[in-house]
């Protein structure tokens, strides 16, 4: 594939848009402690009152952040959107649900030749912007990394991760287990409220995008449907996630040759007692029902509004962690990814390094709609390590 030459110079490496909001101020935060002292950067959203706020509690952390320059762009004014994604190399956007917000921005840094990152979970928005954006991305150059946040950069580095540690060149299988301890905040319930009240159009996206994507033919990646059922290598019970992590999964296993001639990819929520699994199972099921009625809807969406998150303590006692089982060739492999407050501290840390290695890393030739693994693997995997997430081999078995 020829990709365009990089974006010229540009007044700024990065640009933050939604900075005002609960997970983009965190992840502004993030960027103000841990930019490289000459990177240039700058906050943009529709309020520029709220964006200054911001810049003045940004510089507390780091003086020079008070110089920052404030954009103003919303995401029903695409002219100032494609001014935000002219005038940057990448643009970090936390702004959702982006069903009802994200398309704009995606358009204006596919044009624009802007490498873009989001912290979507909403299948249905990836797969359209997929069907919608890819071609022009790759024209421009453009990198569209979507699920840049805990969906879904543990579940896609954690599966890379894991294997490395496996034999080249044999079909592998790999089972991927979630554990957390979390509290959401408004604009995760929103989201996925807006996803779930979509099961027809998000089947339709999916089979759409499946039809256009192109085939491989030397090697083949699945994701497999799981039922619940008790673990014996890990000692739980797994209940399968619909997510989608595992189709992130699955993609960068096509981009990728070190997932070998045939991949297979499960994902699972893991509890510790068969009581919490039926509780789980229950739960899940009537937040479906009660997300497919209007009134319902909105009355679940009003128990936390959108920008409002868990507090600092609330954070502070929060975790999670990913197990994966490979196998392949005769071999067997337990790793674990696993980090503090998944929802909003790991991953403002998470996009804001994804954003700095599109910036400044030498990351393979890419263009596209492309995944965290696909578009940064090893240079990701290494920042996040530094950054203090923790990627470890727990048993490896011949």
């Amino acid at each position: 594939m020829s990709i365009p030459d990089q974006t010229p110079r540009r007044p700024f490496d990065l640009v933050i848009f939604g900075a005002t909001g609960f997970t983009g101020g965190l992840t502004a935060e993030y960027l103000a402690a841990n930019l490289p002292s000459d990177a240039r950067w700058a906050l943009a959203g529709r309020n520029p009152t709220k964006l200054e706020a911001v810049r003045d509690r940004l510089a507390a952390i780091n003086p020079a952040a008070g110089t920052l320059s404030v954009l103003v762009a919303d995401s029903g004014d695409p002219d100032s959107l494609r001014t935000v994604a002219e005038s940057a190399r990448v643009v970090i956007t936390t702004v959702g649900p982006y069903l009802e917000h994200g398309e704009p921005l995606v358009a204006a840094c596919a044009a624009a030749g802007t490498d873009y990152v989001d912290l979507t979970g909403e299948p249905e928005f990836v797969d359209k912007m997929y069907l919608t954006h890819h071609a022009r991305a790759v024209a421009s150059g453009a990198r569209l990394v979507h699920a840049c946040g805990f969906d879904s950069i543990p579940h896609d580095l954690g599966a890379f991760f894991t294997v490395t540690h496996l034999p080249d060149g044999v079909p592998l299988t790999l089972r991927g287990v979630v554990r957390t301890k979390m509290m959401i905040s408004g604009g995760t319930l929103h989201s996925a409220l807006a996803q779930m009240s979509r099961p027809r159009q998000m089947r339709q996206a999916a089979i759409a995008r499946t039809k256009a994507e192109p085939q491989t033919s030397d090697r083949r990646s699945r994701v497999r449907s799981g039922i619940p059922h008790h673990d014996a290598t890990l000692g739980i019970w797994l209940l399968p996630m619909p997510t989608v992590d595992p189709q992130i999964v699955q993609r960068s296993a096509v981009a990728r040759s070190e997932y070998g001639p045939d991949f297979s990819y499960a994902h699972y929520a893991g509890v510790q007692r068969v009581t919490t699994l039926a509780g789980l199972l229950a739960g899940l099921g009537a937040f479906v029902a009660a997300a497919q009625v209007p009134r319902l809807r909105r009355l679940l969406g009003q128990r936390i509004p959108q920008g409002e998150g868990p507090s600092e303590s609330r954070r502070a006692s929060s975790w999670f962690t990913v197990d994966f089982i490979g196998e392949g060739g005769g071999k067997q492999v337990h790793t674990q990814v696993r980090g503090g407050d998944p929802g909003y501290g790991e991953t403002a840390k998470m996009i804001a390094e994804a954003a700095m290695s599109l910036a400044f890393d030498d990351n393979p030739v890419t263009a596209g709609q492309v995944t965290t693994v696909a578009a940064m693997g090893e240079n990701l995997l290494r920042r996040l390590t530094d950054a203090g997430l923790t990627f470890e081999v727990i048993a490896d078995k011949p």
